[in-house]
């Protein structure tokens, strides 16, 4: 799937929504307990986790891939792990701030 900054995401397995933040610069699957994520406004069908893929995604925190050069923003959480073409994503964490002297 060609995604776009700005694109609003949610699984076919569980209550996670999420929108892009930074696309990446080719077609990539994104997947949510091991199922392809459909548009917010698309058909979630029903289905369970994979095995393997299970995990939490929480509110407000941003998930990216280095490889692929993904963020995702998670505006409603839920289960199954973040996936971009079979690589888990991960929260992004905050740059450290340089010290004042």
């Amino acid at each position: 799937m060609e995604l776009k900054a700005g694109t609003q995401l949610k699984s076919a397995v569980g209550t996670t929504e999420v929108i892009v933040v930074k696309a990446p610069g080719s077609a990539v699957e994104l997947t949510s307990g091991g199922i392809a994520m459909v548009a917010k406004d698309g058909d979630a069908g029903s289905g369970a986790i994979a095995a393997g893929h299970e995990g939490s995604i929480l509110l407000g925190k941003r998930y990216v891939d280095e490889e692929s050069d993904i963020e995702v923003l998670c505006t409603k959480a839920g289960d199954g792990a973040l996936a971009v073409d079979g690589r888990v994503l991960v929260p992004k964490t905050a740059k450290p701030l340089p010290s004042s002297d």
